[in-house]
């Protein structure tokens, strides 16, 4: 499906604040010192977080099943060389990649569009060395969802209505961006902390980033909720 909106996406990435103001500083946090790091990209894209892992020291393998978007990344890899081997593989069971391989891994907003993301979470539990981490992003859950609306007052203040959290299943926003091109499966955050549970991972950490600057300016109830979730875990 990311076949077909490559350039697109490429180009509402690369525009897009919530990208350098909200995911990128959380991603970073959370994944700390990167440096000599060998790091796996899984569901990598067009390459936007492998190439900041590589600008900070990593040694970078992103793993993707769009043959357009690994172009992408190529091309962007020939202008400006890190170092990082892109891969065309099913993030699902990552045939290409031995077990007990990498210091981390990462999954940037990628879970959301892939049905069986249990077999995600086994992928990286498998090549990951003992001791590393993963690291991922997904819509937050909570307010992220078919029947979720911003709401704005007779007062100005904006607040976001959530309805029909409990059903879970595919969907496709009729509000732009992303979700309105790929469509999500939405899940309940239980269903996404069992599932890491199930792959024998343990939580370390979560991040619900607050909005500023340009972000909160186009999308002011970010400053009251949360659009993005992000956790790190580590394998029991």
């Amino acid at each position: 499906m990311y076949d077909d909106i490559a350039e697109w996406y490429d180009n509402y990435l690369n525009g897009n604040p919530v990208y350098s103001e909200v995911i990128l500083p959380s991603l970073l946090e959370l994944v700390g010192d990167v440096q000599d790091r060998t790091i796996c990209d899984l569901a990598c894209g067009q390459g936007w977080f492998a190439r900041e892992l590589a600008k900070r020291g990593a040694r970078v393998t992103g793993i993707d099943i769009a043959d357009r978007l690994l172009e992408l990344a190529r091309q962007y890899e020939l202008q400006e060389p890190w170092g990082i081997t892109y891969q065309l593989d099913d993030v699902r069971s990552a045939l290409s990649l031995p077990d007990g391989t990498f210091d981390g891994i990462v999954c940037v907003l990628a879970l959301m569009d892939i049905s069986d993301f249990q077999a995600v979470f086994q992928t990286a539990r498998r090549i990951l060395q003992p001791g590393g981490w993963l690291v991922f992003a997904i819509t937050h859950p909570c307010f992220e969802l078919p029947e979720a609306r911003w709401i704005t007052d007779e007062q100005g203040k904006v607040t976001r209505a959530v309805k029909g959290y409990f059903k879970e299943g595919s969907w496709k926003s009729e509000r732009g961006g992303v979700r309105s091109r790929v469509g999500a499966h939405h899940r309940m955050l239980s269903t996404y902390l069992n599932s890491l549970a199930l792959a024998n991972f343990t939580l370390e950490r979560m991040l619900e980033p607050m909005a500023s600057g340009e972000r909160a300016d186009k999308v002011p109830g970010n400053r009251e909720v949360p659009s993005f979730l992000f956790i790190r875990a580590r394998p029991l």
